[in-house]
């Protein structure tokens, strides 16, 4: 995982070199709905294995994941004890891990497009010369991601999703669009 500041230079860098060559740029910002808390364990250990996190370390995974109970509080009141089936388990180090593993394949779901990942908040940058086909990409791209996640049971804030549109004005100055 990289550092935020280096990422945010990255992407910086990358928006820099697409207006340098007189392209559009849109960035659409991601967030995951519930994240950390819809990971599905047998597709995160599916997961896992196809990164060859295999054996005995992913039987320590499964055993980590699987068995846990919660209880809800409200003062003197206490539900009954649940079973916990997804998601990973917060306020811990492995949790983040564990979540950018999980989406870390979304990349491929859109194999032209640059996507950074910063946990539940990514970001999906795609460039064109043309304001119309950018368009037509995002929608594409848009669609993708979709199915992307449909399969791995996650799904978008839309309220918290927002795309901003990067373009060049004049020679050393540029306009940025946002909803």
């Amino acid at each position: 995982m990289d550092h935020p500041v280096l990422a945010l230079i990255e992407v910086l860098d990358n928006i820099y070199h697409h207006l340098d060559r007189r392209e559009f740029i849109i960035g659409i910002h991601l967030d995951l709905q519930k994240a950390f808390d819809t990971v599905n364990h047998d597709i995160l250990l599916y997961k896992l294995q196809n990164y060859d996190v295999r054996g005995i370390v992913n039987q320590w995974f499964k055993s980590y994941l699987s068995g846990r109970k919660q209880i809800t509080s409200v003062r003197n009141s206490y539900s009954d004890i649940g079973s916990v089936t997804v998601g990973v388990p917060q306020g811990s180090v492995l949790g983040p891990v564990l979540f950018l593993l999980y989406i870390n394949d979304i990349c491929n779901a859109i194999p032209d497009a640059k996507i950074k990942l910063f946990a539940d908040n990514s970001n999906l940058f795609l460039y064109d010369t043309s304001l119309s086909n950018l368009h037509h990409r995002a929608k594409l791209s848009l669609t993708c991601l979709s199915k992307w996640f449909l399969v791995n049971r996650l799904s978008l804030s839309v309220d918290k999703t927002c795309y901003s549109i990067f373009c060049d004005q004049q020679n050393d100055s540029f306009t940025l669009i946002s909803k």
